[in-house]
């Protein structure tokens, strides 16, 4: 059948037809889909882990044990997973064992735009790199037989614009092939110094091999068209190029981008006059191009930060852009901001008032950080809230602990908070830490974790309780607040913050987007009693704006929290009639 598919739908896809048996991922986009939609066939066991490390982990072992195994993250949760990552080139694999991650150029819903090529460069494990959803298709598929041809696990690179992009696709029934016996084989999978002196001439040996195949196989081709401009390129870059010249250059299109064919490259050059390389972010294939002695335009030419563009390929290389794909200017600029009702908002805002230092974590509660809120203050990596404040205190002392706090939501507590919290009780700085509990993975769509219940299909799954986690971690102050309770939020803090040992306080209330959450009737502002102070626009609702001199309520964004009404001094803020007034 034929279809059209989103990039990572199609992945999915692929997963299923090349007859995978088990999928553990961590949600991060844009990779969140390929599992999500993997998962949706049972034949496929799929599971949200914890973080990307034990996802890894976990595909490991069940390569392993002898069946196909596929784990799927955003670029920095390949920092998080690179310790096994590193060590499974040695090891290899028993079944094939497919990796996926996918970057973020331009940084859509990222706190960096790295470039994973380097990660298969220094693990020496081969990437492919698919340029639409069919080949995200065939690439899965392929990608599997070259695991298991090369005893190695392999890297499947996909970038914002194909993952979620959408392309016509040619599906075809699942193979399962037979699982493959477990044998022991310490000499193999037992990695200690002995063993790994031993597996670390295999790694170079394979690579050899591998750069032996990259020469022939089809995953990398050669368009031949006018051969005055001569394009080097691969993943999205391929279909801008394509869109900008057509027949008017040739292309050697990179689907292998590690390691790189040596012979291939060369003979292309040879037969070009002038030879550019198109790439986003870091010059992989450029530096790869200039290693064979070929002078080539690369990054004297094009961005080395962000997204390209058909408009910016065309601009750069002296071209007439096609107009229904030219950026368009003076779009208003809409910036970021946290849904009404979002149970984070007046936890925010009590903290602001408070004016307490924030350390922030990865979330939709970033954007905490974001005016008029302005809370948080920094935001580095998942679990860093936890253990910046720590250190933090540890350097300031007394003049931090009454006015410092760490703020992390409840699905990033379980991927790297819980280490951190350990650390505050283990050394015993006197630290607080909140965790913003809104009972769901939020920024990534929704996706259930340890905390929720329930696991990836929805299904009744175990629970960690984190009032008790935190309290057999050595916390004797643990308290839950409601949030949308401002008066009982600024006692908490108040009172946690002036206590002489570390404490915990659970902010806990299901986020507003959730389908079983029932909200309130909209609140109504009586215009009569509004004096336009704007004292209700502090928290940044979107359903909060200024009419005439007078506050106004979209009845269509607000979900009656109540926030707003515990801000107005003068009761302008009411719930209508057969509401529920705070």
């Amino acid at each position: 059948m034929k279809e059209i598919m989103l990039g990572n739908k199609a992945f999915a896809r692929g997963l299923y037809e090349a007859g995978v048996a088990v999928a553990s991922s961590y949600p991060g986009t844009p990779s969140t889909e390929v599992t999500e939609e993997a998962a949706k066939y049972d034949e496929i066991y799929c599971e949200w882990a914890p973080n990307e490390k034990v996802a890894m982990e976990v595909a490991f072992g069940a390569s392993l044990g002898g069946k196909r195994s596929f784990c799927a993250m955003k670029h920095v949760g390949l920092n998080v997973a690179a310790d096994p990552l590193f060590t499974v080139s040695y090891t290899g694999v028993n079944a094939g064992m497919v990796i996926c991650v996918a970057d973020d150029p331009s940084m859509h819903s990222s706190q960096n735009e790295q470039d994973s090529r380097h990660y298969a460069i220094a693990a020496k494990i081969p990437m492919l790199e698919p340029s639409d959803s069919a080949e995200a298709l065939a690439f899965a598929k392929r990608a599997y037989e070259i695991s298991e041809e090369f005893d190695t696990p392999v890297i499947m690179k996909m970038c914002t614009r194909v993952a979620h992009s959408q392309s016509l696709v040619e599906t075809s029934e699942r193979i399962t092939p037979p699982a493959r016996p477990y044998e022991k084989n310490i000499a193999k999978y037992v990695m200690m110094p002995g063993n790994a002196k031993k597996r670390h001439p295999f790694v170079e040996e394979r690579t050899r091999r591998l750069i032996d195949f990259a020469e022939t196989t089809d995953l990398n081709r050669i368009e031949w068209g006018d051969k005055k401009i001569g394009i080097i390129t691969s993943s999205t870059s391929y279909q801008y190029a394509k869109e900008v010249f057509g027949e008017e250059a040739s292309i050697l299109k990179l689907g292998m981008i590690f390691p790189m064919p040596e012979k291939l490259i060369l003979d292309f050059a040879a037969q070009v006059e002038e030879l550019y390389v198109i790439e986003e972010l870091d010059p992989i294939i450029e530096t790869h191009c200039k290693n064979l002695g070929l002078s080539v335009h690369g990054k004297d030419l094009f961005p080395i930060v962000g997204e390209f563009s058909q408009s910016l390929i065309a601009k750069l290389m002296g071209r007439k852009a096609n107009p229904s794909c030219s950026e368009i200017e003076g779009r208003p600029v809409r910036p970021p901001v946290m849904c009404a009702g979002c149970p984070h908002r007046g936890m925010f805002y009590t903290l602001s008032k408070n004016k307490c230092t924030v350390l922030g974590d990865i979330g939709c509660y970033t954007l905490g950080a974001v005016a008029p809120l302005s809370s948080i203050e920094m935001t580095l990596c998942m679990g860093a809230s936890i253990s910046s404040i720590h250190g933090f205190n540890k350097a300031q002392g007394a003049e931090s602990e009454g006015k410092t706090v760490a703020v992390i939501g409840d699905s990033t507590f379980m991927h790297s908070g819980m280490t951190g919290l350990a650390n505050i009780a283990y050394n015993q700085s006197n630290s607080t830490v909140i965790i913003l509990d809104n009972s769901i993975t939020g920024m990534t769509g929704h996706q259930q974790n340890p905390t929720t219940g329930y696991n990836i299909k929805g299904d009744p799954a175990g629970k960690i309780d984190l009032e008790a986690l935190c309290r057999a971690m050595g916390f004797e102050r643990v308290r839950v607040v409601d949030p949308y309770n401002l008066a009982e939020c600024d006692q908490a803090i108040k009172e946690e913050l002036a206590a002489p040992v570390p404490s915990v306080i659970i902010s806990r209330r299901p986020c507003a987007l959730l389908k079983y959450v029932k909200h309130n009737k909209p609140l109504v502002c009586n215009t009569d009693k509004c004096v336009g102070c704007k004292m209700c626009m502090k928290i940044g609702c979107p359903a909060i704006s200024i009419r005439d001199g007078k506050a106004h309520i979209d009845e269509t964004l607000c979900v009656g929290c109540g926030v707003c009404q515990q801000m107005c001094r003068l009761d302008a803020l009411e719930a209508p009639e057969g509401g529920v007034a705070l």
